[in-house]
């Protein structure tokens, strides 16, 4: 686990760029995510728990039968995904929590989603841990995220782009959560990459018996 002090301090960071944070992330989802959310949250289906919800930009696209729980460690970003949930019409239960701790019980949930933030929890492995944790039998694990491109340049500029966004709000662009789905056992069912290997969306399921 992270040490308490540098947890607080990446809070706050994300509290301070809670009200930037939508309009921030607007050219992003037209150019590089274009259509991920949806992909992502088409899928979704019976109990749901997105990890990391931020401020809310999944929820337009979730099916309308789902029964959605998030979470999000930043208090500020929490009140606007629950205004957000208020102004759709979206019944959600919504809490302060960390993804390295979900405070839930073993197979509590039929999905989990989690999209854009793996890259900025401090320890993703330990994340992924939590939402396999959390998972029923056969329930179904839904990513997207931006990761090491496939070309050799690229990689080498976000590698020179960590230098100053891990310091600063603990965002790495070299991570590749599709490692930590496989090392806890889940099964792949679909897996791409687009824009030069940056974007990465993945869809697994936890086995229904493990050996």
């Amino acid at each position: 686990m992270p040490e308490p002090r540098n947890t607080e301090r990446l809070r706050r960071y994300w509290d301070k760029h809670a009200r930037s944070y939508d309009r921030q992330m607007r050219f992003f989802d037209r150019t590089l995510f274009a259509g991920s959310r949806v992909w992502v949250c088409s899928q979704a289906s019976g109990d749901v728990l997105e990890v990391a919800i931020g401020t809310g930009l999944n929820l337009p696209h979730y099916p309308p039968g789902v029964r959605l729980t998030g979470i999000e460690w930043s208090p500020k970003m929490l009140a606007i995904a629950r205004r957000r949930a208020d102004e759709l019409g979206r019944t959600a239960d919504l809490r302060e929590a960390d993804a390295q701790a979900l405070p839930f019980a073993d197979a509590s949930f039929d999905t989990v989603v989690c999209t854009l933030s793996l890259c900025a929890i401090p320890d993703d492995r330990r994340a992924v841990a939590e939402m396999v944790r959390v998972l029923k039998p056969g329930g179904r694990l839904l990513l997207l995220d931006h990761v090491p491109s496939t070309a050799l340049p690229v990689r080498a500029i976000q590698r020179l782009v960590e230098l100053v966004t891990v310091p600063l709000g603990g965002e790495h662009l070299l991570r590749r959560p599709l490692r930590h789905v496989q090392d806890v056992g889940l099964v792949i069912e679909r897996q791409n990459r687009s824009k030069l290997g940056i974007v990465e969306r993945l869809a697994a399921h936890k086995p229904a018996h493990t050996p």
